[in-house]
């Protein structure tokens, strides 16, 4: 036999009470997160609503939002999660060249693994503590070598533009194919712009890590250029 659907309860005035909702049985944040970053992954950041993830939870859709009180705290708990993947362990004795390297690299591939998320955490401020605490991480790196703290700044910063920009094309721009209506075509290319005829192998995939590993190098290499001892200060 069906279970009655419960009735709300009366206040003694006589009015109708909604019975409140509990949270379901077995959810946590950290599940939440979880299944949210899974559904991004396979379908992309349209298909995240709380509905459609209280269906992949098999719970009701107001239950999720006993553990996160509105949208934008699960994606900031998705963004946490993202960050807890762009982290590196660093080993010890590593100069503070090879400690930005290494959180580079970690960076990227975070990008690389969560592709249909990272266009929005490209652009989301990092001001959750997960945040913070990241980037100061980063800053420390650089002050701790003896840069002073508006040269951190500054590096930190071009570092950022750097693995933003390259993290992107990687997963949503170049890498995605032609985005205009009516491109143009690879004959065209070939007869008359012959110098991007001519680079156009190297801008494919299985190129992506020895242009990203170059320009990290660039980059790294010009800091290391403007370290304090280098400059006799």
């Amino acid at each position: 036999m069906a279970k009655s659907k419960a009735a709300p309860r009366r206040t003694a005035g006589g009015s109708r009470k909604k019975t409140q909702t509990r949270p379901a049985a077995g959810l946590s944040r950290e599940r939440i997160a979880a299944a949210a970053m899974a559904l991004v992954d396979r379908e992309g950041l349209d298909a995240l609503s709380t509905r459609r993830l209280g269906s992949e939870l098999g719970c009701e859709a107001m239950s999720i939002y006993h553990h996160f009180p509105g949208k934008a705290h699960l994606m900031d708990a998705l963004v946490d999660l993202m960050l807890a993947e762009a982290r590196v362990t660093m080993a010890d004795g590593w100069d503070w060249l090879q400690r930005l390297r290494h959180a580079a690299h970690g960076y990227r591939n975070m990008a690389l693994k969560h592709p249909k998320f990272f266009p929005y955490f490209a652009i989301h401020r990092l001001n959750t503590p997960s945040g913070v605490a990241f980037i100061n991480g980063i800053i420390g790196i650089l002050r701790e070598a003896g840069f002073s703290d508006r040269d951190a700044a500054t590096y930190f910063r071009e570092l950022g533009y750097y693995l933003t920009g390259a993290a992107l094309d990687e997963t949503a721009g170049y890498a995605k194919g032609p985005s205009a209506a009516e491109p143009v075509s690879g004959e065209t290319i070939a007869a008359d712009f012959k110098h991007l005829a001519a680079a156009a192998p190297y801008f494919q995939p299985q190129h992506f890590q020895a242009t990203f590993e170059t320009g990290l190098e660039i980059l790294l290499e010009g800091i290391a250029r403007a370290h304090p001892t280098r400059c006799g200060a």
